[in-house]
This record gives structure tokens, sequence and C-alpha cells, in this order.
């Protein structure tokens, strides 16, 4: 459920919608996709919550939406007011970061699950954390040097150090199942 209020209650979905309107007229299905290629890397949003922050937005006068295009895909442009709104919004302090992982919960009661099974977890999460540290470093190049991507490279840059701390904790925590294997302490 929304939570837009006001001018400068807007939550963090709602807002980064009005950010990604600010750039050009978008779609929800553009929307989507950009999301998903951007700060879906860090920040969870779904179609649906996508589509019930525009049906919000427009209600609220923050975005119009536009005549129904192929598919019936409908454009929405940030009005004056979402402007605004967005810019009071991006202009606040963030509050403090709360970490919720549910890894790092199953890593903390480890000692509740078989050795062998806490050891297949830690090696899909290596994997899933690889591939996504090499999605990223993929992705360096095209940022870099482009002036208007600068500060989305530093987002970047974060998440790359992001997944060496993950694989490091990773490998710390392998080192330790496979000490324990070998019967050490």
């Amino acid at each position: 459920m929304s939570t837009v209020t006001n001018d400068t209650d807007l939550n963090p979905t709602a807002a980064s919608l009005l950010g990604y309107l600010d750039v050009a007229p978008m779609t929800g299905w553009d929307l989507d996709r950009f999301v998903q290629a951007s700060i879906g890397n860090f920040w969870n949003v779904t179609r649906s919550q996508i589509y019930r922050e525009l049906r919000t937005l427009t209600e609220g006068g923050y975005v119009k939406a536009g005549d129904a295009g192929p598919r019936d895909r409908v454009p929405y442009a940030i009005t004056s007011k979402g402007r605004k709104a967005f810019e009071a919004w991006i202009s606040q302090a963030p509050p403090p970061e709360v970490i919720r992982s549910r890894l790092l919960l199953t890593i903390f009661f480890g000692h509740h699950l078989p050795t062998a099974r806490l050891r297949e977890i830690v090696d899909a999460e290596r994997d899933r954390h690889h591939a996504t540290l090499d999605r990223y470093l993929a992705l360096e190049p095209q940022l870099a040097g482009v002036a208007d991507q600068r500060f989305p490279l530093v987002t970047l840059h974060f998440g790359i150090r992001y997944e060496r701390a993950m694989l490091e904790s990773l490998d710390e925590l392998a080192a330790l199942l496979d000490q324990e294997g070998r019967g050490g302490a």
C-alpha cells in the first residue's frame, strides 16, 4: 500500500519512480525494466508496486497518465508537483540503515543445521554472489566516463565492494566448516 500522504512524505518506491520519470516519460513496463537494471540491485521493487504507486501518484497529481500506446501501455510523465515533491524527498537525510538479511539469519543460527546442509547453502550463496559481482564488473566500463552516470557509478562501486565483502565472509564460513569437518575446534 502506498504511503504518499503529502508532498514531502513520499515512500522510497514512489520517490524512485518520480526520479525515473524526471528523466523521461515512461510506461510501467519501462519503469520495471529500468528498476531491475539499476536500483533493483539494492532496492526491491515489484511490478505490482510500480503499478500501484503509479496509480497513487496519478491520483495525487504527481504524475500524469498519457494515452495508451502499443499493447495498451500507458506512458506517465512527472508533473511540476511531482518534481517538487521528489526534490523535497531527495533532499531529506535518509533514516539509519537496517540490514535485513535472511542469509545472515541462517548463518547466525547455523549451529542448528547439519554442517553439510550449511555448506550447501554457503556454496549456493557463493555462486549467486559471484554471478552478481561478475554482472556488476561487466557493467562498470559502461558507466565509467559517462558524465551523467557518475552517481550511479558510485552506487555500482558500493555494490562491487558489498559483493566482495559477502564473498569474503562466505569464504570465512566455508573455512570454519572445513575445519570442523576435519575435527578442528
